[in-house]
């Protein structure tokens, strides 16, 4: 199951790459360069810091036509993207879900410890997202928004427990799934949040 959901995440990743991308005007190789970091990116700062080579991606080139294309396919439509803005809120929310659980995987293959295997699956669900940004000259949206970083990390710990009491990796990754894409969506509708931030120097020395 998380194969197909994988496949549809990165494909509407690289699409919200590209919309970032062209609010920045940017042209073809950067609309293709943003999508495919968006799509593929969490998974390859994953593999890089845990040291597990060769990285993902590089041994399934049809992930990288997929990514590109998608991108480039959206500036064909973009016009009628707003229309669809729900829509790919669902599947973000999707894709969030099943990159931290695909990367939570890949830790515990490489026998690292829960930490660790916590920070893989949110690396690989958020990472793509943000050097999206980060090319796009703003802030991370994974860190002012409604509930999405955190979304991950409750999956990533769910996802273990449950591993821990024994449930079967198929229940195991259905309940995860639907319980961490109920909390981003009720996030969403609900725009709960995380407490914010905000220091001003001025604000100190009067």
């Amino acid at each position: 199951m998380l194969i197909y959901i994988y496949i549809i995440a990165i494909t509407a990743e690289a699409m919200s790459g590209a919309l970032a991308a062209g609010r920045r005007n940017m042209d073809l190789f950067g609309v293709a360069l943003i999508a495919f970091l968006t799509a593929l990116g969490g998974g390859t700062v994953r593999d890089m810091l845990l040291g597990n080579y060769p990285v993902t991606w590089t041994q399934h080139p049809p992930y990288i036509y997929l990514t590109i294309s998608a991108g480039l396919a959206t500036m064909l439509v973009a016009r009628f993207m707003q229309k669809l803005h729900r829509f790919f809120l669902i599947l973000d929310a999707m894709g969030l879900i099943a990159f931290t659980i695909i990367g939570c995987n890949v830790a515990l293959r490489l026998d690292y410890q829960t930490p660790v295997v916590i920070m893989a699956g949110m690396t690989t669900g958020i990472f793509g997202g943000i050097l999206r940004d980060i090319m796009c000259n703003r802030t991370p949206q994974v860190l002012r928004h409604e509930l999405y970083a955190s979304v991950s990390m409750v999956v990533a710990i769910l996802y273990l427990v449950l591993m821990r009491l024994g449930v079967s990796d198929d229940i195991n990754t259905l309940v995860s799934f639907c319980l961490g894409l109920a909390l981003r969506l009720s996030a969403i509708y609900w725009k709960w949040s995380l407490p914010t931030f905000s220091y001003s120097p001025n604000r100190w020395e009067d």
